[in-house]
């Protein structure tokens, strides 16, 4: 492996750290995206029973906060519980796009390499055209036939180094996004819910 990064020259360098981040960014965003921790099941119920028996306090608002990214919407609620049905929905609305925000963090950059990877394993085959055929300007006789085939191939390992990057990149990527939008719609509906159980609009299943 070692010997194809020497071979493939300095334009692989850019490549290399591109995968090591993408590769970084795929494995902090499967931790940082598990359903369970960002939509516990059963939060729901369990902030409209403490609600229910003890009424809204600012320890149960802190204590729902600071539990997860669905808490957090919650506690914008109960922060207007006693506001108009319209408010209490406003505040939550605002709560839940500054977390589907945090919840995308890093996927633009994950996006930007899937498409870049391949244009830098592109440049990098280029630049080794260029110095292949350079190299070897006949100046009297013709360039050896597997010398040249062996530099083309040489060359190409950017081409093929930046599609290795770019598809799991590229796929990451689509698979993230669905999923974050997934739990958006999760947290929009349970947010719903929790408007209309306060109000008495709904009874919580």
């Amino acid at each position: 492996m070692l010997d194809i990064i020497r071979a493939a020259g300095w334009p692989i360098i850019p490549l290399l750290f591109a995968s090591v981040i993408a590769l970084a960014l795929i494995i902090e965003r499967a931790i940082s995206l598990r359903r369970s921790h960002i939509v516990p099941p059963g939060l729901l119920e369990k902030v409209i029973n403490e609600v229910r028996q003890g009424g809204v306090t600012e320890e149960l608002t802190r204590r729902v906060a600071s539990h997860s990214p669905l808490g957090r919407v919650f506690a914008a609620g109960l922060r207007n519980l006693r506001s108009s049905r319209d408010v209490m929905k406003e505040a939550i609305e605002e709560e839940g796009r500054g977390v589907a925000h945090d919840l995308e963090r890093f996927l633009t950059t994950l996006g930007t390499i899937a498409v870049i990877a391949p244009l830098m394993g592109l440049f990098g085959t280029v630049i080794g055209m260029i110095e292949l055929f350079g190299a070897n300007s006949p100046t009297g006789g013709g360039a050896d036939p597997v010398q040249l085939a062996h530099g083309i191939s040489i060359a190409l390992y950017n081409t093929a180094f930046g599609l290795l990057v770019a598809i799991p990149a590229f796929i990451a990527h689509r698979h993230y996004r669905a999923h974050v939008d997934s739990i958006v719609v999760d947290m929009e509906q349970q947010a719903v819910k929790l408007v209309e159980v306060s109000h008495g609009e709904r009874r919580v299943k």
